[in-house]
């Protein structure tokens, strides 16, 4: 006879395990603890078999007959319900793994690792590249069957709009992450290595430098003559003693400035290379901060 819902709902837990069958081979199986699970017995390959349906009350009767209803489909043409369920499973489990091993998860995981050793401002192009340029080509994609024609083509859309020497640096980055995923298993290899020389080579820029020594007179007494804020000559007074970039002579702190040892200690927070960096300071340097020292 058929169950009903009451009777699967009321099922009380006995001092043994006990089943209400339900017919056609399904029943509920009901534990001492009071877990109630649904079952599928039937024969296959002239063997008796198990098939799990699910627990109760997440599974309904009325999905647990469904249930019965797909497995006795199967059997009835010739596959079995069991080996069909661990088939479906080792599947999702795959599908599962590859969204986790896509070129995006790892590329973050990558960049969160290491980007604590990088400066905020090449961290922050790190990631603005990848999410510009690689991400919606190759996000989604399992890192491991990343084949060099699948980047060359992320570097040939960069290449196209006239950004070469991005599309060089994106191919180090690319190379990067590959490598981080061949070290945590995710990946056999790094496709980039493949692409080397597959890119023109960017030209040589070199920045504008005064070799003459009478021009770099010109460019003193220019800095002298400046006529903006004192606080910007003062900087660009300093700038030829220190020989630090802007960035660094810009956020110069009094606490890092040592006057009876004449010294400038950069902490390594602030340096790109996260290198703590003393800057000796002449002692030009140290009347131009005396003098500054008032206002601000």
């Amino acid at each position: 006879m058929a169950l009903t819902d009451i009777q699967v709902r009321s099922a009380k837990p006995k001092d043994k395990d006990y089943k209400l069958a339900d017919g056609s081979g399904l029943y509920l199986q009901v534990a001492t603890t009071g877990g109630k699970r649904w079952r599928f017995k039937y024969r296959y390959g002239g063997k008796e078999k198990l098939l799990a349906l699910g627990i109760y009350p997440d599974i309904s009767l009325q999905e647990a007959r469904n249930k019965l209803r797909e497995a006795r489909n199967l059997l009835a043409n010739g596959h079995d319900p069991s080996m069909e369920k661990k088939a479906l499973k080792r599947i999702k489990a795959e599908q599962i793994a590859e969204a986790e091993n896509s070129f995006e998860i790892v590329a973050r995981e990558w960049h969160k690792k290491f980007s604590g050793q990088w400066s905020q401002n090449h961290a922050s192009t790190t990631m603005d590249r990848l999410e510009r340029d690689v991400f919606p080509w190759l996000g989604k994609k399992p890192i491991g069957e990343i084949k060099p024609p699948d980047l060359l083509a992320v570097l040939r859309r960069v290449e196209s709009r006239g950004a070469l020497e991005t599309a060089h640096r994106i191919r180090t980055i690319c190379g990067q992450v590959l490598r981080y995923a061949v070290a945590t298993g995710r990946a056999e290899r790094d496709s980039a290595t493949d692409l080397r020389g597959a890119l023109p080579p960017v030209r040589e820029k070199h920045h504008a430098a005064i070799t003459d020594p009478e021009e770099v007179g010109d460019l003193l007494r220019a800095i002298d003559g400046f006529k903006g804020t004192y606080q910007v000559k003062c900087a660009l007074k300093l700038a030829p003693m220190f020989f630090v970039r802007p960035g660094e002579l810009r956020q110069m702190e009094w606490a890092e400035i040592d006057l009876d040892s004449a010294q400038w200690n950069i902490p390594a927070e602030k340096m790109k290379m996260k290198q703590p960096h003393i800057v000796p300071l002449a002692g030009q340097a140290l009347s131009i901060l005396e003098e500054l020292k008032p206002l601000t």
